[in-house]
């Protein structure tokens, strides 16, 4: 372990510990050093990597606080690392392959707490996506139909989650569309199940609806995927991905 990551590590103990609890301001940076028994510079530079993992906060002027701690701020840096992950078939069926663990039971979660107005809301994008005019805008509702879904469940983690791989997925979509003429028709189908499942307050019908969406989608990329070099030049899959 680096001297900075030990010092890191201390400061993390000091707010895992409850030394300082979320919302605390940290003593000014030489009496933080001396009380940890580091230099100002390393004092320093723990701060800034705590900041950029949104633990603490530096509000110039004011001084440095630790944040809510709260998941939803913790993991928003998952999508910035997935977009920073190469572009490789494996890794795109991998991010696939988890929304396939996931998406089905946040579904079948959210029809056992959904409100009249989640429900609204969720058909304001589907509705959306009937009278989408171009693949691209087609994939913007599809991707607040389901953080329209997630949100109903009210767990941050899983809302995060699913938002930080949503990116790349998003863009696997937008490929499907571009080259698939037929995933239309088959995509608005998918949701509009999922929809009637909810709508229906069916759990296990929405656990299915959704998992044969992601499922078909994972399962449409692994074939093209496969079968395509994968080259950006190449124009295949993974060049699309890329853009």
């Amino acid at each position: 372990m680096s001297l900075t990551d030990r010092a890191i590590a201390q400061i993390r103990e000091l707010i895992a510990s409850g030394t300082l609890p979320p919302g605390s301001k940290l003593p000014p940076e030489q009496e933080l050093a001396a009380q940890l028994g580091l230099s100002r510079n390393l004092a320093r530079e723990a701060v800034k990597a705590l900041a950029v993992a949104r633990v603490l906060e530096v509000r110039r002027g004011d001084g440095t606080y630790v944040t809510s701690l709260q998941p939803g701020l913790l993991l928003e840096g998952l999508g910035g690392a997935v977009e920073l992950l190469q572009v490789d078939p494996g890794v795109v069926l991998d991010l696939m392959e988890v929304r396939r663990l996931l998406e089905p039971v946040v579904t079948a979660l959210a029809v056992a707490r959904i409100s009249d107005d989640g429900l609204a809301e969720v058909k304001g994008h589907l509705d959306a996506m009937r009278e989408a005019s171009g693949v691209e805008q087609l994939n913007a509702h599809d991707a607040a139909f389901h953080r329209a879904i997630a949100k109903v469940t009210g767990n941050e983690t899983l809302i995060t989650l699913l938002e930080g791989i949503s990116g790349r997925t998003l863009r696997a979509r937008i490929w499907r569309g571009l080259v698939d003429s037929r995933s239309y028709g088959r995509t608005l189908a998918e949701h509009e199940a999922i929809y009637a499942a909810l709508a229906a307050r069916d759990a296990a019908l929405g656990h299915a609806a959704a998992l044969l969406h992601v499922s078909n989608t994972e399962q449409w990329l692994r074939k093209h995927l496969e079968s395509a070099s994968g080259s950006p030049e190449s124009g295949g899959p993974a060049g699309g991905l890329a853009s």
